[in-house]
């Protein structure tokens, strides 16, 4: 079997790449894929969200090592399994990341990423309703939406952000992100918008697109140049061909996990598990960046949340107004207001993300919600601690090492600090005076540093967003993967096109960015001119040198 284009993986990029590399019917274009089809309604019901997640099914089922910070909490890390990848059972939030986070990729050795650079792939992955005009993109396969807001704690969230001084902001994916506002979801006539509907399935109907089912043992390699994919289906194994170039987007984890199996990586590593050294690339596995969070909770002392439609009668009636119609509280992820805003007078842009939701309950649903109540999700949005993937064994059917070192550097610290006592402060505003009860957690009680960092460590969780294993510079970095054509260095054929590209994470949920990495790659592939950059300008807060708001 064989095709022009070799894709691994149908994640957020690969179902773009497969959409956009089939597009005129020049080239063919097979995707591998060992996950489960993206099916039923714990997939496409939106408000299922923390059910696919914690499934075996459609989970790869990732954790980390021991994290010595967190007082030695291993943390789950969930990858999609199952058709359309991440994209498929992650929180369906829609952020595209702030202009100067591409600015700086740019400038770290990713040229031709910056924010003029890519702002033309987001508009053409783009069918944004209620942005910006002008800004946004309305014609492309990704719908994205704003819901009802119907829930008066929506609004008090924003407002409660005006009366502490902070920006409002009418869409945060364009011209402004600072402030408090809408969130947007990946949701479309009441089903998840995962890249597997908006990109993967459109393109399988083309006749030079087909998908296989298997795991990808490695990437055969003819000297330093990729020609196929090693794969395993059932209990044959079989190569898949590729007659122009073998794409990887197989997610932060498993992506640089094939390149080590396959002889590129860490020289010393790939020789302590007997594989052949093919290209010494030591970055690859190193840079693994996330988002953390805390829950704030709060008692709310009107019973207007979730929590009354979380007994057995209300959950039949969501589910079933939901299997026929695609109405209602089924219909929506329930994150609906958010906010994007700088720590401290000197920081030029947000460096702290808020996802607020009308319950207080843990967002993967380990937890059940004990009364009425409501909570924000809050963190720094750029850690400066540094992980790694690695590999256990040359098996690649056994999982990797993952350590991303969490909460290794001070600064840390001290930024979830301010969170924290910054989520009071805005919950301590006017706009809650008729929803606020006591505080759920961490708890009045838990005032000094001492005490908020042993809550952080306790309850501190991660967001899901892992990103940078096999970064994206300058050919001449030795910790460079690949290059800013994606291609991996040292190596001819073979590329990497998802968000373990990323050099440094972004603002907010990784879903969009990596299908822009998806829609950009699939235009350097083929050799075109990348899109014509923009001009359009971001608005930076006057006041950032002096003000944090």
């Amino acid at each position: 079997m064989e095709a022009d284009f070799v894709i691994i993986g149908s994640g957020s990029a690969g179902s773009a790449m497969a959409y956009r590399l089939s597009e005129d019917g020049r080239y063919s274009v097979i995707v591998i894929e060992y996950g489960v089809p993206d099916v039923g309604p714990l997939i496409q019901m939106p408000a299922a969200l923390s059910f696919p997640m914690n499934m075996e099914t459609y989970d790869w089922g990732f954790s980390t090592e021991p994290e010595p910070h967190i007082g030695g909490r291993s943390l789950v890390t969930p990858r999609g399994k199952v058709l359309g990848g991440s994209s498929s059972i992650n929180g369906m939030v829609y952020v595209r990341g702030h202009a100067r986070d591409y600015d700086h990729w740019s400038e770290s050795g990713a040229r031709g990423w910056a924010y003029a650079d890519v702002l033309p792939y987001f508009k053409r992955m783009e069918n944004s309703s209620g942005g910006q005009e002008g800004w946004r993109g309305t014609n492309g396969p990704l719908y994205i939406q704003r819901g009802k807001r119907d829930n008066p704690l929506f609004h008090a969230f924003v407002e409660a952000g005006h009366e502490a001084g902070f920006e409002v902001t009418e869409d945060y994916n364009g011209e402004k992100q600072e402030g408090f506002g809408p969130m947007e979801q990946t949701i479309h006539n009441g089903r998840r918008w995962s890249a597997a509907n908006a990109y993967l399935k459109p393109a399988l109907k083309r006749p030079n697109v087909k998908l296989v089912k298997g795991l990808a043992r490695k990437i055969v390699l003819e000297g330093k140049r990729a020609v196929g994919v090693e794969i395993e289906a059932g209990r044959s194994f079989s190569t898949i061909r590729a007659r122009r170039e073998v794409i990887i987007a197989a997610s932060s984890i498993n992506s640089p996990k094939l390149l080590m199996l396959s002889g590129i990586g860490p020289a010393a590593q790939l020789k302590e598990h007997g594989i052949e050294v093919v290209a010494d690339r030591p970055g690859v596995g190193q840079n693994l960046q996330d988002h953390l969070e805390v829950y704030i909770q709060q008692e709310c002392t009107q019973p207007i949340t979730l929590y009354s439609k979380l007994n057995l009668f209300s959950k039949a009636k969501i589910g079933a107004e939901w299997l026929f119609f695609k109405t209602g509280d089924g219909a929506t992820n329930h994150f609906e207001s958010a906010a994007f805003l700088r720590s401290k007078a000197g920081v030029e842009y947000p460096d702290i993300q808020y996802h607020f939701l009308p319950v207080a309950i843990r967002y993967d649903g380990k937890a059940a919600a004990q009364s009425h109540g409501f909570q924000a999700h809050v963190g720094p949005m750029r850690s400066k601690s540094r992980g790694s993937v690695t590999l256990r064994s040359a098996n690649p059917r056994e999982k990797p090492v993952i350590k991303f070192n969490y909460m290794s550097h001070e600064d840390d610290w001290a930024d979830f600090r301010h969170c924290v006592r910054l989520t009071r402060e805005i919950f301590g505003q006017a706009a809650f005076n008729p929803y606020r009860g006591a505080e759920i957690q961490p708890g009045a009680h838990v005032q000094s540093d001492d005490e908020i960092d042993n809550f952080i460590k306790e309850h501190v969780e991660s967001a899901f967003h892992p990103c940078g294993t096999c970064k994206m510079g300058a050919v001449d970095d030795p910790m460079a993967v690949v290059d800013a054509e994606c291609r991996v260095i040292g190596v001819e054929g073979l590329r990497v096109a998802d968000s373990s590209i990323f050099p440094r994470i972004t603002n907010g949920n990784l879903n969009g960015p990596s299908i822009m990495v998806g829609e950009k790659a699939s235009d350097h592939i083929l050799g075109r001119t990348p899109l014509a950059r923009s001009d359009q300008e971001p608005w930076i807060n006057p006041r950032w040198q002096v003000s944090d708001r």
